[in-house]
């Protein structure tokens, strides 16, 4: 995340700097940790069967029933590669730029059932800390869609070097 966006933001913008966004990501971290719940002490996962077990796994985690160790990481590891070979390929003018709109959404949608998972699943970790922190980086995954929205919107000719293409002009205005 935000490989390609920030350094977009702070180069293009003056909307902010770098220890302004780490400021209010310092309050909402704090904020977050604050109304995080506590762990659960006599949580015990459910167990999941061998036959369906991408159905059960996405249930337990959508119920909030899982570890959170096993709800964040597979989402944040697979999320992020898939942003980053997004937007490689784009920058490389080796996908258009509604396929990079067309991908990027398709990312959106399950960052949605991520945030929720992760949020239920809160309290079913050793510390407070790692609750905060988890729904800290959700929180940020919607912050770098902004960006991307904001680039793709404002400066377009920059990100996906418009001059470089042919047959996709169009689309970078």
């Amino acid at each position: 995340m935000f490989i390609y966006s920030l350094p977009l933001f702070f180069a293009y913008t003056s909307f902010g700097s770098p220890f302004e966004l780490l400021a209010i990501l310092l309050v909402l971290f704090a904020a977050l940790f604050i109304s995080a719940p506590y762990p659960d002490e006599i949580f015990e996962e459910r167990p999941i069967g061998d036959s369906l077990y991408l159905y059960y796994y996405f249930l337990h985690a959508w119920a909030g029933q899982l570890n959170l160790s096993r709800v964040f990481w597979p989402f944040f590891i697979v999320l992020n590669i898939g942003i980053f070979i997004t937007d490689y390929q784009a920058k490389a003018a080796e996908i258009s730029v509604s396929s990079w709109d067309d991908l990027h959404f398709m990312f959106f949608l399950p960052s949605i059932f991520w945030t929720i998972a992760v949020w239920r699943s809160s309290a079913n970790t050793s510390k407070k800390i790692w609750a905060a922190y988890a729904r800290l980086i959700t929180l940020t995954v919607f912050l770098e869609y902004g960006l991307k929205v904001f680039i793709r919107s404002v400066y377009p000719n920059v990100f996906f070097e418009c001059q470089e293409r042919m047959m996709d002009y169009m689309s970078c205005f």
